[in-house]
């Protein structure tokens, strides 16, 4: 598999002939991640996660603003089912579940703290583990079509994917979040720029213009300051966030999945 001269090199041990499902692309200061599993909904694997953490495991100094979509009609519809249910055949106790689940937290929390300004470009559903990257992501444009949801509990999961829960309560507040949770409705992109979950909403057609307008200034900033101030917003945010707990997201989703499963 041939990379881009940027990108990191393959480790040895990664396979050889397994296609990617994220397509890299550099445009000078803009970096752009696009899971790349259309026929799926870009349904969230181990393989995908494997590829975004190599992706964003070597930080380009040059690369001042990271763009994460999705190909085809949705952004991301959550996590693989199929493999969610392989991974408990194979081990009743979860422990596939347990490496994907901390390989979800490494993820999101490399786009939350990366040096550059994340961009989430979604359209269609964003639903599950595919809301929990948006909301990793600095800034987030969504088309007017889109489409969001939370429905772990209605599959006998709780909601500990990738970080989710501190961010989700941060972003919108707890009270919103709890309802959004427990009763696992869908919202649409209206509501979701309501709650801050997007902070801009447009026409689907219009969606790269959109992004298009934040990268133009941003790459323009001196890396310095862009870098600080990024720094400085994640700093502030954190204690706002009282308790972030996300370190256990892994063993509390694998616990419940085959406790679920059990009975």
């Amino acid at each position: 598999m041939t990379l881009p001269p940027y990108a990191p090199p393959l480790p040895l041990y990664a396979p050889a002939l397994r296609p990617s499902t994220l397509r890299v692309e550099r445009e000078g200061a803009v970096l752009r991640l696009e899971l790349n599993c259309p026929e799926t909904g870009n349904a969230v694997t181990e393989a995908m996660l494997d590829d975004l953490l190599r992706a964003l495991a070597v930080p380009d100094p040059d690369v001042r603003v990271l763009v994460l979509s999705g190909a085809g009609d949705d952004f991301c519809l959550g996590g693989d089912r199929g493999e969610f249910a392989d991974w408990l055949d194979e081990d009743p106790a979860g422990r596939g579940i347990r490496i994907a689940g901390e390989k979800a937290r490494r993820v999101c929390e490399a786009i939350s703290a990366s040096h550059a300004v994340t961009v989430a470009r979604v359209q269609g559903r964003a639903i599950g583990a595919g809301l929990a990257l948006a909301l990793a992501c600095d800034l987030r444009v969504g088309a007017d079509t889109a489409g969001f949801r939370l429905p772990e509990l209605a599959l006998g999961l709780p909601t500990a994917w990738g970080g989710v829960l501190p961010r989700l309560i941060h972003e919108v507040g707890a009270a919103r979040a709890r309802e959004l949770i427990l009763t696992g409705r869908a919202f649409d992109a209206t509501e979701a720029h309501e709650l801050s979950v997007l902070q801009r909403v447009v026409p689907e057609s219009e969606l790269d213009q959109a992004v298009t307008a934040w990268t133009k200034p941003l790459v323009r900033r001196p890396e310095a300051a862009l870098r600080v101030t990024k720094a400085l917003l994640n700093s502030y945010a954190a204690p706002t966030r009282l308790a972030d707990p996300s370190v256990l997201d892994a063993e509390l989703m694998a616990t419940v999945a085959a406790a679920t499963r059990r009975r």
